[in-house]
């Protein structure tokens, strides 16, 4: 399967590294995707939102920090490139009988996990940081994709644990991985959300392994934040949580032209 390439977007400036799951770089066009993803509409207000847009700078500032999730999480300086090869599989159609468009929405989910686009591509400013705690992983994400982009992804993310509440994938191995997508319960931050956990049995190496993936997806006007948190260890549902919250109320300052309690130095 092709990667699908990275959105341009900033990485935030980080700390030593854990210990990570096998990675593999984003292919690029035109430039890294650790540079300042921002455009001249992104700039200016929205006329779809009744809050501003999401600027470069501001997509830094609104990011969590290690402050925000506490525990032992550690910040990473190549988040931008890791990707789970075992979420790299083909839905095995025919399982899902005379509701193939649901097939297609599963490999949609895997697809989107493994290149970071759960909301799409962003229309405007964006940017990522990353955590590791253990073999856990933590992906932190926020962008200007537009109100109704963004309410869009969050009915379709809404409708995944009916539509794909447990298939078959085949790995470029060719190995079975068994799938299972359940709802996850998020704190009431923002102006809509939606969270899933995501199970996936298969192998690694020979070796049996078990993936447990919180993923979560939080509406702030126009804006947006993602977060992937898990490892062959289980997720953290309570670390997934508390950055939902605290991640939300960042942006919710940023848009309204704070600084969010934390952050070193200004953003301009």
């Amino acid at each position: 399967m092709n990667r699908p390439s990275c959105p341009v977007r900033v990485l935030a400036p980080a700390v030593t590294a854990g210990a990570l799951l096998a990675t593999a770089a984003c292919s690029e066009q035109g430039g890294s995707s650790d540079a300042a993803s921002t455009s001249p509409a992104a700039e200016q207000p929205s006329s779809a939102s009744s809050t501003p847009a999401l600027t470069g700078a501001g997509a830094k500032a609104a990011l969590i920090t290690e402050g925000d999730i506490e525990d032992d999480w550690t910040q990473v300086n190549n988040a931008s490139a890791w990707r789970d090869k075992l979420l790299v599989g083909k839905v095995d159609v025919a399982a899902f009988l005379n509701t193939r468009t649901n097939a297609a929405d599963c490999q949609k989910l895997l697809d989107s996990l493994y290149s970071d686009t759960l909301l799409g591509r962003a229309a405007g400013a964006s940017a990522l940081t990353g955590f590791t705690q253990g073999d856990a992983r933590l992906l932190y994400q926020t962008g200007d994709y537009g109100q109704a982009s963004l309410k869009k992804s969050l009915g379709w993310i809404d409708s995944l644990p009916d539509k794909c509440d447990q298939f078959t994938a085949t790995g470029s191995d060719g190995g079975k991985r068994t799938v299972q997508v359940v709802e996850n319960s998020l704190p009431g931050a923002g102006d809509d959300r939606q969270g899933l956990t995501l199970t996936m049995q298969g192998t690694a190496d020979g070796d049996p392994v078990t993936l447990t993936l919180d993923v979560a997806a939080v509406r702030v006007g126009a804006s947006g934040i993602t977060v992937t948190n898990g490892g062959p260890s289980g997720a953290d549902h309570d670390s997934t949580r508390t950055a939902v919250q605290q991640g939300a109320q960042r942006l919710k300052d940023v848009l309204a032209g704070k600084t969010p309690a934390g952050t070193p130095g200004q953003f301009d």
